[in-house]
């Protein structure tokens, strides 16, 4: 009876691992405030992407894709495939600690900096049907207590608490640039001299996908670049100086080379996987976070924007579109036409559910907030089933107020707490947001507005509150906390 039992559970586990052998790679490369416009597929002028060029010339390229307007709220609605209004994520982690301006006529909505144990994340899922899972990078979602181990990562290579590194350059630690405290990138340690984060990370992923044997893995590759500190390799910035001239959108010599860095380092992951036989079997995924960094950084005796987001208006931490649209490409062999591209409105949130159907995993009846965008990935021509997209960042950032967002396909309002005012834009003919039609429209914008209310009630998202200790006529301005992400 005994040798019988061992030899049902025996037959059972080769059945998982035989079952979970035949399921496809998944590799998910995230890019951290890498603007809509700043890949050369999506009209780059300065920048130089031929890596990330070709990847969309072998998928399918989405020109309306979404994100939330900051970083952690982004990255933990990829993680549960639910909306960071839902979760109470709205804003990046070291922020919901800190709470926002308390000099300004709105008090911040509130917001948790950990994402809850009690969420079932990607990981966990892909982990549990026999994936080995890996987070190489950027985490953000959380404390030590919710670190990616916590959540269904076999391996953690990076990923703390904190949303950028002090550093780019060996040994990625030091104090002072975001406030008194000591930051560290884990894991990275045996490194030289002029080592860059961005390709030692890569090193890190190589790694993973060699050792990962006989499973199917999950990478999640979450680089940090080109996120401030603005800062990237000599010989690649003194290249993009030489480009300069006037007339471009992008002025910004060293973001410029962290671009390219990112981007050939994008290159030889791809690289990887063709070597090793593994890309005719591995989905693979690369999106931004948010929208381009449109802040001041000082250059020489200059102060110019990081980047642009040109045409589009503004960038992140806005909820206009130069804030939450962001570059998304696919590539899943034997699903997605080469060359295509995608125009249907989405949002980054879908990718839960598709990579959950890309493992040949039932949906997750728990996450509600995104669909399975693969009919679109099979024929980029199709329409979802889904007529609107739903922004809330209820908090402060130097390119907006509190404000909430419903996009319906060509239509868009937003609503700013501060004034209880609306502003309509129809993007099928002004993209760059410039001419607002709430007063000519008032229909059309009630209506939306409307059903903006309609949904901040049902995922119970949190409200900015009046300030009573606000002063009208005192400052107005208070600079972002020194940890902003």
């Amino acid at each position: 009876m005994n040798i019988l039992c061992r030899s049902l559970r025996w037959l059972l586990c080769f059945s998982c691992v035989a079952s979970a052998a035949d399921k496809p790679n998944i590799v998910l490369i995230l890019a951290d405030d890498l603007g809509w416009s700043d890949l050369g597929c999506y009209g780059a002028d300065l920048h130089e992407t031929p890596h990330l060029d070709r990847f969309a010339s072998d998928g399918v390229r989405f020109t309306a894709a979404c994100a939330m307007p900051v970083c952690s709220p982004t990255r933990a609605t990829l993680m549960t495939g639910k909306h960071a209004a839902r979760l109470r994520m709205t804003i990046w982690s070291e922020g919901a600690i800190d709470g926002g301006p308390k000099n300004r006529k709105l008090l911040a909505g509130e917001s948790f900096p950990n994402l809850a144990h009690t969420e079932t994340t990607l990981a966990k899922h892909l982990q549990s049907a026999g994936y080995f899972t890996a987070l190489v990078g950027k985490w953000h979602l959380g404390d030590a207590d919710h670190y990616p181990e916590t959540h269904g990562f076999d391996v953690n290579i990076g990923g703390t608490h904190w949303g950028a590194p002090q550093t780019f350059f060996w040994p990625y630690s030091g104090a002072g640039r975001f406030g008194a405290q000591f930051r560290y990138v884990p894991h990275l340690e045996f490194g030289q001299p002029g080592e860059y984060l961005t390709d030692r990370l890569t090193d890190e992923a190589l790694r993973i996908i060699a050792r990962a044997g006989e499973k199917p893995f999950f990478l999640y590759l979450a680089h940090h670049a080109p996120h401030t500190p603005i800062e990237a390799k000599p010989d690649d910035v003194k290249h993009f100086e030489a480009k300069l001239r006037e007339g471009l959108n992008h002025q910004h010599a060293i973001y410029a080379a962290m671009v390219k860095n990112l981007d050939d380092n994008v290159g030889r992951v791809l690289a990887c996987l063709k070597q090793r036989g593994l890309d005719r079997n591995t989905v693979v995924v690369f999106a931004s976070d948010n929208g381009g960094y449109v802040g001041l950084d000082k250059v020489g005796d200059r102060r110019i924007p990081v980047t642009s987001n040109a045409p589009l208006r503004s960038g992140k931490g806005s909820l206009y579109e130069g804030g939450i649209r962001v570059p998304l490409m696919v590539r899943w062999p034997g699903l997605t036409p080469a060359g295509a591209t995608c125009g249907e409105p989405v949002i980054l949130t879908d990718l839960f559910q598709t990579l959950l159907g890309a493992a040949g995993l039932p949906p997750d009846a728990n996450a509600t907030d995104g669909v399975d965008i693969a009919p679109l990935l099979k024929n980029p021509a199709a329409k979802l089933g889904r007529d609107a997209l739903f922004f809330h960042y209820p908090h402060y950032y130097h390119t907006t107020t509190p404000v909430s967002a419903i996009r319906t396909r060509d239509w868009k309002l937003l609503e700013y707490f501060e004034g209880n005012r609306a502003e309509l834009f129809d993007l099928r003919n002004d993209p760059a947001e410039q001419h607002d039609l709430a007063q000519q429209m008032p229909d059309r914008a009630t209506s939306l507005r409307q059903r903006l209310h309609a949904w901040r009630e049902s995922v119970g998202a949190a409200l900015p509150k009046p300030n009573p200790n606000f002063k009208p006529g005192k400052s107005k301005t208070q600079p972002q906390p020194r940890n902003t992400p």
